[in-house]
């Protein structure tokens, strides 16, 4: 089992560490050179020989980037896990680039943040064949705890794109809560104590919960790349005939202004800071 990952960011590096923890012959390269085992001076070393390349990359852009660089050395018995966040055309046009060389594509997007990764908790949304799939299982569960085939290619991509809204948006109903909550001098405590026993209780306000109270931004998941998925589920929307998503769209102001604040690498609950 010879594995390239692609991406050492705050998933790829955790997932990396982990591999080599098991002793599996790995393959590493970033943008950004880092002093890590397996590091490669540029990507196409890494993908050669590599029966397993994980592409776990900011965005559409960069993915499009290193396949630039990485084609030339893809063939056949070679398979690109693209674990990218993106939506379902680039997925295809993606796809599509990968399959001319011969080698096989399987999108598979994932939902945990850091200490998911760390964990071995990550949670595959898987499109594309089940036999490829199956292809795949002994690599993927040795990074994840559960594969969920979504259906064909594309459908994954938008799954993540959804389930990312999701997320943005139950995040943004903590802040404002909590925000007003204070306003009232309710205590973090308090209003902590509270969540705990009411139905809208969650693991994101579990995880943010010391997030909020302390302060720390520290990235889990960073804001750029929430930011991001909500631009590309909304060009999705537009794109699908104009489905109207109004509260996502009117979040999407609040990332625009995080962003434009400077706090693109923070935790997406930096957003706290404008209420």
């Amino acid at each position: 089992m010879n594995i390239a990952i692609i991406g050492l960011g705050i998933i790829g590096e955790r997932w990396a560490r982990n591999l080599v923890e098991d002793g599996v012959p790995l393959k590493t390269w970033n943008r950004t050179p880092k002093d890590f085992p397996g590091f490669t001076a540029n990507a196409a070393d890494a993908v050669s020989g590599s029966e397993f390349i994980f592409l776990v990359l900011a965005d559409p852009a960069s993915v499009s980037q290193v396949l630039d660089q990485i084609e030339p050395s893809l063939g056949p018995g070679q398979v690109v896990i693209q674990s990218t966040t993106i939506s379902p055309e680039w997925s295809k046009t993606f796809a599509g680039r990968v399959e001319k060389t011969g080698a096989r594509f399987l999108e598979a997007p994932f939902t945990g943040s850091r200490p998911a990764a760390e964990e071995r908790k990550t949670v595959f949304y898987l499109g594309g064949d089940a036999e490829l799939i199956e292809r795949c299982r002994p690599v993927l569960s040795r990074i994840g705890h559960k594969l969920l085939h979504i259906g064909p290619l594309g459908s994954a991509a938008a799954l993540k794109l959804a389930m990312n809204m999701n997320i943005a948006l139950v995040m943004q109903g903590l802040s404002e809560s909590l925000r007003f909550a204070r306003a009232a001098g309710i205590s973090d405590e308090v209003y902590f104590d509270a969540l705990h026993a009411n139905s809208s209780r969650s693991p994101l306000s579990d995880m943010k919960e010391p997030k909020l109270k302390a302060a720390d931004y520290a990235p889990q998941f960073s804001l750029k790349h929430m930011d991001k998925d909500l631009r590309l589920a909304l060009e999705t929307a537009a794109a699908a005939g104009g489905l109207d998503l109004p509260n996502l769209a009117r979040l999407k102001q609040q990332y625009d202004a995080g962003m434009k604040n400077g706090w693109g690498d923070e935790d997406f609950s930096v957003l706290m800071k404008l209420l």
